[in-house]
């Protein structure tokens, strides 16, 4: 199972990051907040002092085409907030 999916560079996650050394991510719906810190930590080698999780709801489509109005929506997912060690920092563009 592939814990963290991608990071999310929003600009309210830029604003957290720069304020309170927080960073955002997408992860598995499946894993739980002990999985994603032994992950960040392994991932990034940084230091994890805490791990917020939400379930983010997924938002409602819907368009006009030809075959008349399709609705439908995008699946909800997990979001993980990580709070790093004072000092240190996640480069993300580094591990690509």
């Amino acid at each position: 199972m592939e814990i963290i999916k991608k990071p999310i560079l929003t600009e309210k996650a830029s604003l957290l990051t720069e304020k309170s050394n927080r960073y955002a991510f997408k992860v598995d719906h499946r894993a739980n907040k002990i999985q994603i810190k032994q992950a960040v930590e392994q991932m990034f080698g940084v230091s994890v002092v805490a791990v917020n999780t939400a379930v983010v709801a997924g938002k409602s489509k819907s368009r006009y085409t030809k075959a008349g109005f399709v609705s439908g929506r995008s699946p909800k997912y997990k979001k993980a907030i990580i709070t790093v060690k004072d000092g240190e920092t996640i480069d993300f563009y580094s591990t690509l």
